[in-house]
């Protein structure tokens, strides 16, 4: 099934020619839950992995045996997920009752190697955002699942490019680490469904003119709203048939009350996870990411996020994914399907992370980024 993001609320390229110099476009990979083939593009798995190729592992020296089984990670999703809207069965509390870190590796040793965590596989014909190294077609995403790497103690993330149509046969069964260090360094298998999209540079990278008038265009719209509502507010009190009337007009203009178009919510940077695009700094300042090899800036790869639209971001959510009582602008916070909101279960850093990577040479060391 396809996603398709709506227009954007307002032509921003129109009302701000100069933006027309500060776009770029980017993938959405629009994750839903579901087990691809080795053959798509997918998160979590399966890859088109050569049986004869050692599998990637962590080197690195630190606690391994100790965490989350995978199993009982993806167990718990299955029962909450099931459970939505209703209470448990006793059945199902005693068996969350019974899902708890710990060490269920105990023969693991912090010095032995641990088989990284498919992450994702992402085909070029799929994603017209994804430029990897001359003749390469097929990106596939490893981290080793414990946050314990580096200066910054994070993930260490392996990145390998490869030409699909040299792939014989297919590795199975693949291998995974026995726990991760925290649920949500795990991702729930899905299969995606690429959208490419216009995005604008974060606002905080924009001249300071820029900037100004921005502000002051975002200040005359909420002036405007406040003009419509105390006109609103001074007219004749209108009649409903029926009390579920009276109730569904009241609800919908809540809902239309709370939602106001910004630059960075609505015009600028999609949320969810994305290849190309911008990155977003909402959370610090921005941060140069250049190339350690050759001081290239590097844009963002991969946009790991954990909200695939949600909070500020609402004008993003795909068509195919609203209430169809929703307006084209205008989306009530309550009707969106947690699994749309939260497809994948990842949380790194606080809330995203970005794999950037050399536009000079892809095959250079990337880098990471967190928001």
């Amino acid at each position: 099934m396809t996603r398709t993001t709506p227009p954007r609320p307002v032509d921003v390229e129109a009302v701000f020619p100069v933006l027309s110099a500060h776009r770029r476009t980017a993938t959405r990979l629009h994750p839903r839950q579901g087990v691809a083939t080795a053959g798509e593009s997918s998160l979590a798995g399966p890859l088109l992995w050569p049986a004869d190729e050692p599998w990637p592992v962590c080197c690195a020296v630190h606690p391994k045996g100790k965490g989350h089984r995978l199993d009982d990670v993806r167990l718990e999703r299955h029962i909450l997920a099931a459970a939505r809207g209703r209470d448990f069965s006793d059945e199902e509390r005693r068996i969350l009752d019974a899902i708890t870190p710990g060490r269920h590796a105990p023969d693991l040793r912090d010095e032995a190697p641990l088989p990284l965590l498919a992450v994702a596989q992402l085909y070029t014909r799929d994603i017209p955002d994804l430029v990897g190294p001359e003749g390469h077609d097929l990106l596939q995403v490893f981290w080793c699942p414990f946050e314990v790497h580096g200066p910054v103690r994070t993930l260490d993330v392996v990145l390998r490019w490869r030409r699909s149509r040299e792939v014989g046969d297919v590795l199975t069964p693949q291998p995974e680490p026995p726990v991760a260090g925290r649920k949500e360094c795990v991702p729930t298998r899905c299969v995606l469904h690429p959208e490419q999209v216009v995005e604008h540079e974060y606002l905080g990278l924009l001249s300071e003119e820029l900037q100004d008038a921005i502000a002051d265009w975002e200040e005359g719209l909420l002036d405007a709203e406040d003009d419509a509502e105390d006109a609103y507010d001074s007219s004749e009190p209108r009649s409903y048939d029926t009390y579920e009337e009276y109730e569904a007009a009241m609800a919908r203009a809540r809902t239309e009350e709370e939602y106001e178009v910004d630059y960075m919510g609505d015009l600028s940077i999609a949320p969810g996870w994305k290849v190309g695009g911008f990155a977003s700094w909402h959370l610090t300042d921005p941060a140069r990411v250049d190339c350690a090899v050759c001081g290239t800036p590097m844009p963002p790869l991969l946009t790991v996020d954990q909200w695939e639209c949600g909070g500020g971001s609402r004008s993003w959510l795909p068509l195919e994914d609203r209430d169809p009582t929703d307006t084209p602008d205008v989306i009530g916070p309550d009707v969106i399907d947690p699994d749309v909101i939260d497809p994948v279960g990842v949380y790194l850093g606080r809330g995203s992370m970005r794999v950037h990577t050399c536009p000079a040479d892809p095959e250079h060391p990337h880098r990471l980024s967190f928001q």
